[in-house]
């Protein structure tokens, strides 16, 4: 991973590109800190279907545990009833 400031990433995008398109992330810093990454459109690809997916739900993460509780049981129904009365 190369690292360049947003000064020196102007003035050499092109090479800078070129170098995101072969595989390399470039870290493009501002002030010395990591500001932006260039990637390639692959590696963009792959993160934006990372991102897409779906996390699982409580209730489908315990249901993939091996266990004699019935996953459709009672005990995992969502009580949707306010537990108490509130005033606004």
């Amino acid at each position: 991973m190369s690292s360049v400031g947003v000064k020196d990433a102007k003035t050499g995008l092109s090479g800078l590109v070129d170098e995101a398109a072969s595989g390399v992330f470039v870290t493009i810093t501002r002030h010395g800190k990591p500001a932006a990454v260039l990637v390639s459109v692959e590696a963009a690809e792959a993160a934006k279907r990372e991102l897409g997916k779906g996390r699982p739900s409580l209730l489908a993460h315990l249901k993939q545990f091996p266990t004699g509780v019935d996953p459709d049981d009672a005990v995992f129904a969502r009580n949707r009833t306010p537990s108490r009365e509130i005033e606004l």
